[in-house]
């Protein structure tokens, strides 16, 4: 619930990389050739010596396997794909070619690494024999290197050699998130000189970190891998793929690996399996508190000519009644609770419905660690429970199908379900269900995909990582590029607001202020890339987190207004009675605005993103095949007709453009 749905916002745990230095051995071998795999590959893999070149599209990639070098040769001339490994792998063995590529060991690190073309990429996967870590590739040193592309939340394209990015006031440099959970995809990429790029994508997330790096005035990542048994994680895969340096080129290559792999959702068809799904075209998001969940407020806004919206109410003891569902579903809208399965505590000292279940849920279903005491849930609230727990009992006990069906008892038709596609993963240590974070994951797309597919819920989860796009119709918060200040920010409650009144928390409905560092590194527009969208954007309705409602960071509302429409992506709100009175004629407006737009284009993929101008302050993307074509600028300054702080929108067909200035239509 948004009282309690940050049970993911705290901050990234950050680890500690130890420097280590890299030892070159030279080993011997004869050169030869090997045929290469994959369609549309150049045919053959060569071995020469240390080195293996492997063709990739766009040129040849070379190994050097004494230090796990990667260069790559290109028509416009040579690009550093990794430095060599900042942990030092030992002399390798002997290269052997393959049927496919190229295969060699570590011995002293029991490391085996094979290196074959896929699909016009290098596709390098390390497997261990004993638990171990390799921090590699060490990504960005090479000179050429203009600017670093990252998906935290929507995504960033930030200047290596930039001021800000490099100080501890972005906090960046220093910085190491976890693969799995702190970026919403398992990728990042570089702009090089000359119109080249490379792309890198992880598929194996799980036991994989990033860490932004400062060097001389310029940002480079390394990414680390733990190899342990007992957690699954003893196989390492990273893809390589050398692009044309747009600054979503990692995104359009993660988008194709999804497809190629059959990992890539579609929200037509999702909409064809159930046709409620339709109504989030178009919508905006609220949660409801007071008026604005009776039969009155719902009524209030369809007065207004809200077209299209997704209410959402916390699940306390004043839900939404069922004539306020009826009135909702008349007007259009899509309605649901929100739900966590995530927490339990003490049925006598909880603080939260949703995290009270019967019988010994608590404390038997909670995650255990491996010192043998419980997971803390968020805010050390109970404990976090296991979700091979619930899976082992609910063959038989029901647990989850039960709660489900109370929760919409009241006719909803759509859920959102607070964590699970968040992506912080847990392995549990009990003896009574065992579980590593892959299960765990697991676990939570089987649950999900009942609720989807298996009872027609329209449902949402809480900044959905994207591995579960196939299962979600819509996510909240992927489309924030949150900073570990935000957390800092959000526990001064005297500036930012508790959780009082209980009809109106000023959390949600106060005004605030971000400090400046903050707001720049997480809503100036020359960073903001939409890496999300251009991978899933015809998957996944993508919006900003809840606790950030348009009305809570009124510097940011152009912004984010221009954001929204050039994303095609819905604004999130929170209302209650007065802010209905207060607010609802800008919501109606920016909703009026976007409507149409998101009808034609939601389900279309972003085919291009550009930016217009040298200072980044004006952009231009595409939705299918020129769907729909949206200009967005940011500036003070006109630029070829278009007014600085506003945005142009022209749907196929149309004979000119439709304009939106935010600033003419917010308070």
């Amino acid at each position: 619930m948004p009282s309690t749905t940050a049970q993911h916002g705290r901050p990234r745990r950050r680890r500690a990389v130890p420097a280590v230095a890299v030892v070159t051995v030279v080993a011997a071998t004869a050169a030869c050739w090997t045929a290469a795999a994959g369609p549309s590959e150049s045919p053959r893999v060569r071995v020469h010596g240390d080195l293996v070149d492997i063709p990739v599209k766009g040129g040849t990639a070379t190994v050097d396997t004494t230090t796990l070098r990667v260069d790559a040769r290109t028509d416009r001339g040579r690009l550093r794909l990794s430095a060599p490994s900042a942990t030092a792998p030992g002399a390798p063995g002997r290269v052997t070619a393959t049927g496919a590529g190229a295969r060699w060991t570590y011995p002293e690190k029991g490391l085996t690494v094979t290196a074959r073309p896929e699909r016009g990429r290098l596709l390098m996967t390390v497997r261990a024999a004993r638990d171990t870590e390799l921090s590699w590739p060490v990504t960005g040193t090479d000179r050429s290197v203009s600017a670093v592309q990252f998906p935290r939340g929507e995504g960033l394209s930030v200047p290596v050699a930039d001021r800000f990015w490099n100080s501890a006031a972005s906090e960046l440099p220093g910085s190491e998130v976890e693969m799995d959970s702190g970026l919403t995809m398992p990728l990042w990429g570089y702009t090089a000189a000359g119109g080249q790029g490379v792309s890198y994508l992880t598929p194996t997330d799980i036991g994989t970190t990033l860490r932004f790096v400062s060097r001389g005035g310029r940002l480079h990542t390394t990414s680390t891998h733990h190899f342990s048994r007992a957690a699954d994680t003893r196989s390492y895969t990273v893809a390589l793929s050398l692009t044309d340096g747009s600054p979503v080129a990692p995104a359009v290559d993660y988008r194709n690996w999804l497809s190629e792999h059959g990992q890539l959702g579609s929200l037509r068809r999702k909409i064809d399996e159930n046709p409620a799904a339709r109504k989030l075209l178009g919508a905006f998001y609220s949660y409801g508190w007071g008026e604005a969940r009776r039969k009155a407020g719902v009524e209030r806004l369809r007065a207004l000519g809200v077209s299209r919206m997704w209410l959402g109410y916390d699940a306390d003891r004043s839900p939404m009644d069922a004539a306020a569902v009826r009135a909702a579903r008349k007007a259009g809208y899509l309605v649901g609770p929100y739900d966590s399965f995530a927490n339990g505590q003490d049925p006598k000292s909880s603080d939260a419905p949703t995290s009270v279940w019967p019988g010994r849920v608590y404390p038997d279903f909670c995650v255990t660690k491996a010192d043998g005491t419980p997971q803390s849930g968020f805010h050390d609230r109970g404990c976090y429970l296991s979700s091979q727990a619930f899976e082992q009992a609910e063959g038989a006990r029901h647990y989850l199908a039960d709660r489900t069906r109370s929760m919409v008892a009241n006719g909803s038709d759509s859920y959102f379900l607070d964590v699970d596609a968040a992506g912080e993963l847990f392995r549990d240590h009990s003896a009574r269900h065992p579980m590593t974070k892959a299960q765990d994951r697991a676990n939570r797309i089987a649950r999900m995909k009942r609720l989807s597919d298996g009872r027609k819920l329209v449902l949402g989860s809480e900044s959905a990582g994207a591995w579960a796009n196939e299962v979600l119709a819509f996510d909240h918060g992927s489309g924030t590029p949150v900073s570990d200040g935000l957390w800092a920010v959000q526990r001064d409650k005297q500036n930012w607001g508790g959780y009082v009144p209980a009809n109106a928390p000023a959390t949600f409905f106060k005004p605030a202020k971000l400090p400046a560092a903050l707001a720049k590194a997480m809503y100036d527009p020359a960073y903001r890339v939409p890496l999300y969208e251009t991978a899933l954007h015809s998957s996944v309705v993508n919006a900003e987190r809840w606790e950030l409602s348009f009305d809570k960071l009124p510097e940011q509302k152009s912004t984010r207004a221009l954001l929204a429409m050039l994303y095609n992506t819905p604004l999130n709100f929170v209302l209650d009675g007065p802010s209905l009175e207060r607010n609802g004629k800008e919501l109606a407006a920016l909703q009026k605005y976007f409507a149409p737009l998101h009808r034609a284009a939601g389900t279309e993929r972003m085919t291009s993103f550009r930016y217009l101008t040298d200072d980044h302050r004006v952009q231009r993307t595409v939705f299918g095949d020129g769907t729909l074509t949206v200009t967005a600028n940011f500036g003070t300054k006109q630029h070829a007709g278009l007014p600085g702080g506003c945005v142009d929108a022209r749907l196929r067909g149309d004979d000119a453009p439709r304009r939106l200035c935010p600033r003419d239509v917010v308070s």
